[in-house]
């Protein structure tokens, strides 16, 4: 919500300001479950979208969320789509010796064949689907385990549905140590990354960057047009979050073919290589040297006084 003291810090301090939208609130909060009275909602969503269109710049980290913010009315010239980046510490590393796999009992050359959500599971998340999955592979499927990995609101709901129906190849782990998110990320022969519908535009998931650094391909639970969807394309699937046949059916076919998941996880490396922290840093800075040299716009236009340095 910082976006809404943007424009009057630039006044106050004769400042360019540029706003980095990495979630789009208010209208996110119903998706996470936090609900307001509809009135309150509605001010606080023609707040944002005045405060927005006050801004010399407003980054999305993606195509959808861009054309989210342009729906609030920012003018396509203050919009530009820099995209998260990878952890640089996150590169491919073999499955052989893992510790992860070892501590769930996987020897190299077993045949086993590990599925693995890592990262905050909220109510924006979906596991339908998955659960419907595992349960669906447990006894056709017994090579294949589903390991979760990390916390949030959701994965109490989770863990109870998953008992209720006696789920015996998936696991859990709790939040990991960030100096071994590598060795987390390259335990996994297949990620998952999870969506809601309506989510789309207004969050783009990060994990999906570390992922593919890892050089892992991907099923995406979630929306068919979103950002995620789009970067996943040659490196994983989009599956519908609540379909756990066709879930259940992916996973098979990247557990019966290792040239394949070897394949989209090359693809998936060099995408991650072509848009580096250095790259995003350079690509910010070459920004802000733009709109500090353009005239007054964003601001002046929805009637602010913002004097430019």
């Amino acid at each position: 919500m910082l976006a809404l003291a943007g424009p009057l810090l630039a006044a106050r301090h004769r400042a360019v300001t540029l706003h980095w939208c990495q979630d789009l609130y208010p209208d996110l909060l119903p998706v996470l479950g936090i609900r307001i009275p509809a009135g309150l909602h509605r001010l606080a969503r023609v707040g944002m979208a005045q405060a927005l269109r006050r801004h010399d710049g407003v980054i999305a980290i993606g195509g959808c969320m861009r054309d989210r913010l342009a729906g609030l009315g920012v003018p396509d010239r203050c919009l530009t789509v820099l995209p998260n980046w990878p952890d640089p510490v996150i590169r491919p590393l073999p499955r052989a010796g893992n510790r992860y796999r070892r501590s769930l009992g996987m020897d190299d050359g077993d045949g086993r064949f590990l599925v693995v959500y890592s990262g905050v599971l909220g109510l924006a998340h979906p596991m339908d689907g998955l659960l419907d999955a595992a349960r669906r592979l447990q006894d056709s499927d017994p090579a294949v385990m589903v390991l979760l990995a990390g916390d949030g609101r959701g994965m109490a709901a989770v863990e109870r549905t998953a008992s209720a129906l006696g789920l015996r190849n998936l696991r859990r782990l709790p939040w990991q140590p960030a100096a071994q998110l590598g060795e987390l990320l390259a335990a996994a022969d297949l990620h998952l990354v999870s969506m809601a519908s309506d989510a789309q535009g207004l969050l783009v998931p990060s994990k999906l960057a570390g992922i593919q650094a890892a050089g892992r391909p991907c099923l995406f639970l979630g929306p068919s047009g979103s950002e995620c969807a789009r970067r996943i394309g040659g490196c994983g699937l989009t599956v519908d979050p609540f379909d756990g046949e066709a879930i259940a059916a992916a996973v098979r076919a990247y557990a019966a073919d290792p040239g394949r998941v070897a394949a989209e996880g090359q693809r998936a490396a060099r995408q991650a290589e072509a848009w580096t922290l250095e790259q995003a840093a350079a690509a910010f800075t070459a920004l802000a040297g733009a709109r500090l040299a353009a005239p007054p716009t964003a601001g002046i236009a929805a009637g602010w006084r913002v004097p430019h340095a």
